[in-house]
């Protein structure tokens, strides 16, 4: 049986040593989930969608100009992320297996697809407001035999409001 654990990262550093621990541990892209506001997943950068790849023009998260040219962790997510307008939260950045869940859900608002991923409605709403103060919010879908490590990976990186549904 299948799981999340949730969590809020307040830095986009520390949610991108998050996501590569946890593929480092062998959690893959069909497991975890990203979403934040679009300005704060791109750096506070203001740009056009562009560049190789369908990344973001100006930021090296979305253009593969990490070190060593490759893309890892958050960067690799939001790489493919899709850019939604949430009602009440604005342009907004899904990565993962919660992109496709938000795109159905945009008038339920990001709250609405956390439910179908087993998160409260009450608690969804809460990390709805998270994001809309700028914060980036970890969903990690996986086998129940694994919450345990991903939860503890996401606190070891600053991770806050932490849960397991």
């Amino acid at each position: 049986m299948s799981k999340t654990v949730i969590g809020v990262f307040k830095s986009r550093q520390q949610a991108e040593t998050a996501v590569d621990d946890l593929r480092r541990k062998g959690f893959t892209n069909n497991e975890i989930s990203i979403v934040a506001k679009e300005a704060t997943a791109r750096g506070g950068q203001t740009g056009t969608r562009g560049g190789q790849g369908g990344g973001f023009a100006n930021d090296n998260l979305s253009n593969g100009t990490l070190t060593g040219g490759t893309i890892g962790g958050l960067a690799g997510l939001l790489a493919g992320a899709g850019a939604l307008a949430i009602p009440g939260v604005g342009p907004i950045l899904a990565a993962g297996p919660i992109a496709a869940g938000l795109t159905g859900a945009v008038t339920g608002g990001i709250a609405g697809g956390l439910l179908d991923l087993g998160i409260p409605e009450a608690r969804g709403r809460f990390y709805e407001e998270e994001v809309k103060r700028g914060s980036i919010l970890t969903v990690i879908k996986s086998d129940e035999k694994k919450v345990s490590e991903a939860a503890s990976i996401l606190r070891q990186n600053g991770a806050t409001d932490v849960e397991t549904h």
